[in-house]
């Protein structure tokens, strides 16, 4: 199936009016649907050239199903030399079709790739949204704790290069990097953040020193150029909705995996005990200390967490383009804008701004280009904030007076 497939389709970029006797003949044969399909446009394209008026205009009724832009080329060549009213009529017909099915798919391609970045903006914002969230530490070496997952990855991968079980690689890559980063996460609070609370200005000072520092190290050991992390197979190629639209299995992998992280996370903040004495500390610390929650080592594992996160967010990324000691600092302002335009301390909110900023993006860029969408983004988080400094989630009740 798979060489008649790939046959099919390579007929489908060249094939010669000559050839028309032989597609039909493997049409009569084919039993598979999607062959079948493909070899039905195959012959309505050929037969656009045949002398006899009913079978072109045949030809042109049948291929108003295609959702191929070659064909709508084809189409547009078949207008230019076709003199028959009719058949021209017939062929606007088929033609607005055509691009009626093209436009769904724009629209599709759209969308998922709205949601690909809105669930990579999404993981690269959990982290951030319990360390500045819910601990009120701004922390400038966030990016730099999604680099480290990153590179994590790389190590794994090398690992597990020559082995038999490569295609597997990430299920140990995922709990390392977490890991990793939340080692070194964990190592920053102890050494230096504790110290700093309350303290914002001298927090963001210290931790842009600390993202020096692992940038610099990171480099010293892995060198200034980037390294490539190699998908494993089940993540390679794409799925194909629609002639046209591919959806990268890599990129499906990655909305699925950010989901199963979110529901992860509201479990642990939600249902556990730690997640109550977080939640019991951000509320009211001194309340919190006076009932016996030790403060200050729920601090040091909630801000081992949101770095750990962060580390995943690194493992996810370098499935989708390659690892450098840059690739946190290309997230850490859009981490801040989704954690503040959600609302600070609210899951819920982080979640509807990533997804709400990645269709605005995309959206925008289809529209203005790259760099002139994030100018238009971030000038509307500006009013937006300044119209409600809070966030689209507030905090209720005694959080929200304290």
């Amino acid at each position: 199936r798979d060489i008649r497939l790939a046959a099919a389709r390579e007929l489908a970029g060249g094939a010669e009016p000559a050839m028309l006797p032989m597609v039909k003949l493997a049409l009569a044969k084919e039993t598979d649907a999607s062959i079948k399909a493909l070899l039905e446009q195959l012959a309505a394209t050929l037969e656009l050239r045949a002398e006899d008026r009913s079978t072109r205009l045949a030809a042109v009724k049948k291929l108003a199903s295609s959702s191929s832009a070659n064909t709508k080329g084809l189409l547009l060549s078949f207008l230019e030399s076709e003199k028959d009213e009719e058949l021209r009529i017939e062929a606007q017909r088929s033609l607005r079709e055509i691009e009626s099915g093209l436009a769904w798919g724009e629209r599709l391609g759209v969308v998922f790739t709205s949601v690909s970045l809105g669930s990579i903006l999404l993981l690269a914002a959990l982290g951030l949204a319990i360390t500045y969230g819910l601990m009120g530490v701004i922390n400038m070496a966030h990016g730099e704790l999604i680099m480290i997952g990153a590179y994590a990855t790389y190590v794994v991968q090398g690992l597990f290069r020559n082995t038999a079980f490569f295609d597997w690689y990430l299920l140990v890559a995922i709990p390392i990097a977490f890991a990793v980063s939340a080692l070194v996460g964990i190592a920053m609070e102890r050494t230096v953040i504790r110290w700093l609370y309350g303290r914002p200005l001298e927090t963001l000072l210290a931790t842009w020193g600390i993202s020096l520092i692992l940038i610099q190290a990171v480099r010293t050991i892995f060198g200034a150029q980037n390294v490539q992390v190699e998908n494993p197979a089940f993540m390679s190629g794409g799925f194909e909705v629609m002639t046209g639209v591919v959806l990268p299995w890599s990129r499906i992998v990655i909305i699925g995996f950010a989901a199963f992280v979110l529901v992860l996370l509201y479990f642990l903040l939600n249902r556990t005990r730690l997640g109550l004495f977080m939640r019991g500390v951000t509320q009211n610390r001194e309340m919190a200390s006076c009932v016996g929650v030790p403060t200050a080592r729920v601090d040091m594992w909630a801000f081992g967490l949101g770095s750990g996160i962060a580390g995943l967010a690194g493992c996810a990324l370098s499935q989708i383009g390659n690892v450098g000691t840059d690739l946190g600092q290309a997230y850490i302002v859009d981490s801040f804008m989704v954690v503040v335009l959600g609302g600070v301390g609210q899951l819920a909110g982080t979640v509807y701004a990533a997804l709400g900023l990645g269709f605005a993006n995309k959206l925008l860029e289809a529209w203005q280009g790259a760099v002139l969408a994030k100018i238009a983004v971030l000038i509307f988080i500006i009013v937006f904030i300044q119209k409600r400094p809070q966030g689209m989630f507030a905090l209720k009740g005694r959080a929200a007076e304290a």
